[in-house]
């Protein structure tokens, strides 16, 4: 029998399944695409990965012919697709077009389902349903929000077994050895493993798989290196764009004061999980200097920490000692943060995938000889091209030490890995953002109460869940006291709001700038008196007012003299020091902005934000009329933006606002 042709046996937990090596190998995308087209026929229901495994360039391939021919259809099952921000003309678009092009390269391809989605442009014979959505980007769209699927991270393999998947495309790195082709699922095992077992476990005709090939993608191995036969056609362009890559975003000193409270809760030899975002960054940052400058640390906290509610509670729930254990890294998202960590020598406890090495780890049994284990696991990755480089290196020198798998493993306990996953997560920390949060302990994270989806569910369920059950287990859920809103200041937390994301009977672990607030097995009117204390100053009466009248504050209960100073100016005086000796930078961890455009950055998010409303358009007005002296650096500014020689009267408005914006 021809090689190409023989059969080979696969094993698989549910059973052994016959399949064929790889026969059709396609280097040309719209080949390739034309070849799935006639292999499946006209109606292609795809499962792509969330994020950075989607292949833009054979989706679009894809799409086009379906636009092409009425008679065909497409239904995409994906999440969190990433595309290049879409500046509006003016002033935004000759700020971020260099930039975008720097950043992302001039061949960056865009997903063009998700360009059109967004100005609610896709034809009737496409549809795209998606569990994640990128924050906001989708609130115009009601394509998007009618076919957006709300789900728990860990129910959507089993999930899309009911839509009648006939195509899975996906990135993967590629090797060659002396045993043959391997394909590493890379940045996402996380579930197209669980995706095609549960297919096979419930005797559903198997999908074509695609491997398309990107030389750029780091080759992981264990759970997330599967053999050629595991696909059924590969795709190795000639050439391949840039990954995608997430710049860098700026930190401020409300952040900064929130990363410290949250950087207290952390417990030496436990466990992490932290998301992505400004927050995330900024308690990453706050876990270094606890560990690099333990002295100054402290004193930042005791000047932030008024009341000295963080400190008791760092007593038992976390630290405010260095590090000497080290953390262990469980999170369905590995993002730079870890990989801070681990450069800075906090994130190195080791565990090993088996009970009884985990056993004598955890009970301090373990010869320090013993090889292997891995110190950080995931089911996808994302983040800046430096993670992805670490990733690489860190695979070569350490193979092993960061394990990829599949997200039923890595976000609830359930399955034959429960009593392993419960000690290598021992007085484990699961740190997500929300957008609200009420007195009673309820999350905001994902919707808007008229139904709106900003984002997805996606693991925050997951990880709240398991935080309960998990012993020294707790779930931190991070947000900012505020937000403005058309030119003024609302409060992040409610007495009640019409959507929840986590409901008030699993509260735990609040933080916002002012303090940290536990919740767990406390009484409604102790919920609410935690929750006051670490509200903005501003908002105390209003709130305490409320939640009196609703009879679940107490008549009489005063609020303390030491939360209302829970105002920004209070932040600011608490951590001048830090700012004086330059540990608290806009970019933390380094920028993708030019020095120019970090001084442009503050100028432009002054006339965005002014121009929204119309106390700030008369300040804007009134800027223009008496614009002030030259500011440091305008003239390079204006170079970078195109202004230096305006020629028509809107090049020259925008000057104007440039400079107005400049020298505020």
């Amino acid at each position: 029998m021809h090689a190409r042709y023989r059969l080979t046996l696969r094993g698989h937990a549910s059973g052994m399944i016959w399949r064929m090596p790889i026969e059709h190998r396609h280097t040309d995308t719209e080949a390739c695409a034309q070849h799935i087209a006639g292999w499946l026929g006209p109606d292609l229901r795809i499962a792509a990965p969330l994020g950075l495994g989607k292949p833009h360039e054979l989706l679009n391939a894809l799409y086009q012919l379906t636009l092409k021919d009425t008679t065909r259809s497409l239904r995409l099952y994906t999440a969190l697709s990433l595309a290049r921000p879409q500046p509006k003309p003016g002033l935004e678009a000759r700020f971020l077009e260099p930039f975008l092009q720097r950043h992302f390269g001039a061949d960056y391809i865009d997903p063009q389902y998700a360009l059109d989605q967004a100005r609610d442009a896709l034809p009737s014979n496409v549809e795209v349903h998606e569990f994640y959505l990128e924050s906001g980007s989708m609130l115009h769209s009601g394509s998007a929000q009618r076919n957006y699927i709300s789900q728990n991270y860990t129910h959507v393999a089993r999930d899309l077994v009911m839509q009648d998947i006939n195509l899975l495309v996906q990135l993967v790195a590629r090797r060659e050895g002396p045993n043959g082709v391997h394909y590493s699922l890379s940045c996402n095992p996380d579930l197209t493993l669980d995706f095609l077992k549960q297919m096979h476990v419930a005797g559903k005709q198997r999908p074509v798989c695609v491997a398309v090939v990107h030389p750029d993608l780091p080759y992981l191995g264990g759970a997330a290196e599967v053999p050629e036969d595991y696909f059924d056609l590969e795709l190795r362009p000639a050439t391949s764009p840039r990954l995608f890559a997430l710049p860098r975003l700026p930190v401020d000193l409300a952040e900064y004061s929130l990363g410290l409270h949250a950087s207290a809760l952390v417990k030496d030899g436990g466990c992490l999980e932290i998301g992505i975002g400004a927050l995330s960054d900024a308690l990453v940052k706050a876990l270094l200097l606890r560990q690099q400058d333990n002295t100054l640390w402290r004193s930042a906290l005791a000047a932030l920490d008024l009341s000295a509610s963080t400190h008791t509670l760092a007593a038992w729930l976390g630290g405010l000692a260095p590090f000497k254990v080290g953390l262990y890294g469980a999170s369905e998202m590995v993002m730079d943060g870890f990989m801070h960590l681990q450069r800075a020598d906090v994130l190195r406890r080791r565990s090993w995938d088996n009970l009884a090495l985990e056993r004598a780890s955890a009970a301090g049994r373990l010869a320090d000889d013993v090889p292997g284990g891995h110190y950080l696991r995931g089911a996808f990755f994302l983040g800046t091209r430096e993670l992805y480089e670490w990733l690489q290196a860190a695979e070569a020198s350490d193979p092993g030490a960061i394990a990829m798998g599949p997200v039923s493993n890595v976000n609830q306990l359930y399955g034959d890995h429960q009593a392993l996953a419960m000690l290598q997560r021992r007085d484990a920390r699961f740190f997500n953002t929300c957008m609200m949060a009420t007195l009673l302990g309820a999350a905001v994270s994902d919707g808007l109460q008229d139904g709106e989806v900003v984002s997805g569910v996606g693991g925050q369920y997951n990880f709240v869940a398991m935080a309960h059950e998990l012993p020294g287990g707790r779930s931190v859920l991070l947000l900012r006291s505020t937000r403005k809103v058309h030119g003024g200041i609302e409060s992040n937390i409610r007495w009640n709001y019409g959507h929840t994301t986590i409901p008030r009977h699993l509260r735990d672990v609040f933080v916002t700038e002012y303090g940290v607030a536990d919740l767990r097995g406390k009484s409604d009117n102790e919920c609410i008196e935690a929750m006051l204390s670490i509200c903005d100053a501003r908002f105390l009466d209003a709130l305490c007012a409320e939640a009196k009248s609703h009879r679940k504050l107490a008549a009489d209960f005063v609020i303390p003299e030491a939360w209302r100073h829970h105002r920004p100016e209070h932040l600011h005086e608490a951590l001048a020091p830090l700012r004086q000796k330059g540990l608290l930078p806009p970019f933390p961890f380094g920028s993708d902005f030019t020095e120019v455009e970090q001084r442009l950055l503050p100028a432009l998010n002054w006339l965005q934000a002014s121009s929204s409303h119309w106390r700030g358009k008369l300040g804007l007005l009134r800027a223009l009329c008496r614009p002030g002296a030259v500011a440091g650096g305008e003239g390079e500014a204006l170079a970078r933006m195109g202004l230096t020689t305006p020629v028509t009267m809107a090049d020259r408005l925008q000057r104007r606002l440039l400079q107005a914006g400049l020298r505020r």
